[in-house]
């Protein structure tokens, strides 16, 4: 060892004369070091934990957020649920009575699982989940009638969060922004809540904040559903639901960037400006951001509330027929499709002013784009259906992917049976049995129903989950498969098909040609419209002459 002269000095036991340590010294200088070091590791164990401790009680973490609990949690569900699919069965002969009871209680307490999932890791879980419980006549009822309470079981942020959200955004705190700001959320949904709130400037606005975890979750929260997904299709070769995990891919970034849903708020508004009856809540550019959507405040009771409708005198057949131009338009015209109209998001009241009956049309994050041919091919296909020409019907079921499926691809796409598809749809009312019917074969024909929508264009199943959800709303509202809906249909179709002619023609003459067969179907359509109004009155009329005579 070098001393303060500098000279070295050999200390005995330690080297030898040389300055080579002997076997010995190294004995004896190791087993005190590696004594000390073991004693440092439960020290150095427990600074790590006191820190970490230190760190999550700073940050409030929730182990909910943490990717492991929640991956762990939504891969035992998975193998309880698989498990329950695999052996509950093994005792019973298919096809009886005891089978399709017992496989209606396996589906029931799989859905009651499933629910408890989305509802423990929330965000993009009840996202899903709400997606399944809208498809009702492509699931089960067990399924779609138990996961329809997530829309009312979304989480609500803390009103801490709300502010530091706000904040990180806007760059300001609420007091600076908003002269009143409501800490009750008007509602809360799976990715986002709202709050009312007062301008400086006296005006009353609706502040929708994105819940803050969701962000970071999303993308983890996907992968895992696509892991999981997968093993239960190996396990299951019929269980083929990976179309599921692609829209969630896709659509999800999509509804997780409000400047998106306020661009497409302007968009639509501006498509269905002539609907005087259409209110669209005005978007505040300067109080919005990817996380922050600042818009007009707009109230009204739910399009599937009859008891409001009555309360303040709204006619339900108008806001049916209403709803249905619209979304006619939105699909067939303009290939541009709001596609979460869940009641929540639709809105209806009685303004104040013109006494007229209004729909408001909320939450534009998930808008479907149709590219023009698949449009156009719909189109026809609808036309084809209405007009009970099955060869057609056959001929654009096939372009649009169904192949052989095609007759289950009619029944999915209109909720009828195939007996009603072959009879006409306008012409033959819904009954409870054809419901029944539809309800046990959608349990029945669950493989084939995955093929189908394995196999069509992605567009279709956004197309095919609004068309549950409005006929979820029709339903409700007992205006379901109502003659107007198949003439705003038809109306729609013939204008489409139209401007699609016009569009692939140069000549003047043709182009005139067309824009007149294009009326005259119109005018066809209208004075077919205006008999069933007659014969409606007259029958009315009839009716209640009678009930007087009677009386």
């Amino acid at each position: 060892m070098q001393e303060a002269g500098g000279e070295v000095k050999n200390k005995p036991g330690i080297t030898s004369a040389r300055g080579v340590p002997s076997i010995t010294a190294w004995k004896n200088l190791t087993v005190p070091l590696m004594g000390l070091r073991l004693l440092k590791i439960p020290t150095l164990a427990s600074a790590l934990l006191a820190s970490s401790g230190f760190y999550l009680y700073n940050r409030r973490l929730d182990f909910n957020d943490l990717s492991l609990i929640r991956f762990g949690r939504a891969a035992a569900t998975t193998a309880v649920i698989s498990y329950d699919y695999l052996t509950a069965f093994k005792n019973v002969e298919y096809g009886t009575e005891e089978y399709w009871a017992l496989k209606s209680k396996v589906h029931r307490r799989s859905a009651e699982r499933l629910r408890d999932l989305c509802c423990a890791n929330r965000g993009t879980f009840i996202k899903v989940g709400q997606h399944l419980g809208a498809l009702d006549y492509l699931l089960p009822e067990e399924y779609t009638s138990t996961l329809k309470v997530l829309h009312s079981r979304a989480p609500q942020s803390s009103m801490e969060e709300i502010k530091q959200v706000i904040k990180e955004d806007l760059g300001k705190e609420l007091s600076e922004l908003f002269v009143f700001f409501d800490e009750t959320p008007q509602g809360a949904a799976s990715l986002a809540q709202v709050h009312k709130a007062v301008l400086h400037d006296g005006r009353t606005v609706a502040v929708k904040v994105q819940h803050p975890k969701v962000q970071r979750q999303s993308s983890k929260d996907i992968l895992v559903m696509e892991v999981l997904l997968k093993g239960v299709h190996w396990l299951f070769p019929d269980f083929a639901f990976m179309w599921l995990v692609e829209e969630a891919k896709k659509n999800m970034p999509l509804e997780l960037d409000f400047l998106n849903e306020g661009h497409n708020a302007e968009i639509i508004s501006k498509k269905l400006a002539h609907f005087t009856f259409l209110k669209v809540p005005t978007i505040h550019w300067d109080l919005s951001t990817k996380r922050v959507l600042t818009m007009e405040f707009a109230e009204g009771g739910q399009v599937n509330d009859r008891e409001y409708m009555e309360a303040n005198g709204i006619n339900v057949n108008e806001i049916s027929e209403n709803l249905g131009k619209m979304y006619s338009e939105m699909i067939f015209l303009h290939g541009f499709v709001h596609c979460d109209p869940h009641p929540g998001n639709v809105l209806v009241r009685k303004c104040q002013k013109s006494k007229k009956t209004e729909i408001i049309l909320l939450d534009h994050g998930l808008y479907q784009v149709l590219q023009p041919d698949f449009r156009i091919n719909y189109c026809r296909l609808w036309q084809a259906l209405i007009h009970q020409d099955m060869s057609q019907v056959e001929r654009y079921s096939r372009k649009l992917g169904a192949g052989d499926l095609y007759p289950l691809f009619a029944c999915v796409l209109t909720a009828r049976s195939w007996a009603a598809v072959n009879s006409g749809i306008g012409s033959v009312p819904v009954t409870h049995s054809e419901e029944v019917e539809i309800r046990t074969n959608a349990a029945l024909y669950l493989p084939q129903i995955n093929d189908l929508l394995n196999r069509v264009p992605r567009q279709m199943l956004l197309l095919l989950k609004t068309n549950d959800l409005l006929r979820g709303i029709e339903t409700t509202l007992k205006t379901r498969a109502s003659s107007s809906s198949f003439i705003n249909m038809s109306r729609c179709c013939i204008r489409a098909l139209a401007r699609h002619k016009r569009s692939k023609n140069t000549s003047s003459r043709r182009r005139l040609q067309i824009t007149l067969t294009e009326s005259f179907n119109l005018w066809r359509l209208s004075m077919y419209e205006l008999l069933l109004w007659l014969k409606s009155s007259l029958v009315a009329r009839g009716v209640s002459t009678l009930l007087a005579f009677l009386h």
